[in-house]
């Protein structure tokens, strides 16, 4: 199975979060599967959840790290060679290729389409309820709207997966 991390630019990291994290990536690779996880990038959310699982893969070594870029489509040895001192793998979608300023919105979708889980940091306003105000808010709608399994990590407990997944 696989999942992707969405979230928003900033966050409030905090070692309960950081602890929520690691104990629901252990779950869904024990319990439910999941071998292989997306990133994108420009999200701190991101980078926290590539270290929680880059730190989980050193006792679960048989977990993939992918990272979906939403930019440079072809990209030097040196490049690549850099970018898997961190990911097991990189690639970036041709259907994202000439997405122009959407690229970061499609490459979510891309992300999600591929994912059975997706896993989220969406901190929900007021004003999002009535408007597109974030490339997150579109995701989770988007993600919402393909009757994905949700995570949400904005609120004190992560959306019990056990009851969509069952």
């Amino acid at each position: 199975m696989v999942a992707c991390f969405i979230g928003h630019r900033t966050i409030t990291v905090t070692d309960e979060l950081c602890e929520r994290i690691r104990t629901t990536v252990l779950d869904l690779i024990d319990n439910q599967d999941v071998d292989t996880f997306l990133f994108g990038s420009r999200s701190q959310f991101d980078e926290l959840c590539l270290k929680i699982v880059t730190e989980i893969k050193e006792i679960r070594p048989h977990i993939r790290r992918i990272y979906v870029r939403a930019e440079y489509p072809y990209i030097s040895a040196d490049y690549e060679k850099y970018l898997l001192t961190f990911y097991d793998k990189t690639y970036m979608p041709e259907s994202i290729i000439h997405a122009g300023k959407a690229v970061y919105i499609e490459r979510n979708r891309h992300m999600i389409d591929s994912s059975d889980i997706c896993i989220f940091y969406f901190k929900t306003s007021r004003k999002q309820l009535y408007y597109q105000t974030c490339g997150t808010q579109c995701a989770y709608h988007y993600a919402q709207n393909a009757s994905k399994v949700i995570i949400n990590f904005h609120y004190c407990h992560p959306v019990n997966i056990y009851l969509t997944l069952q």
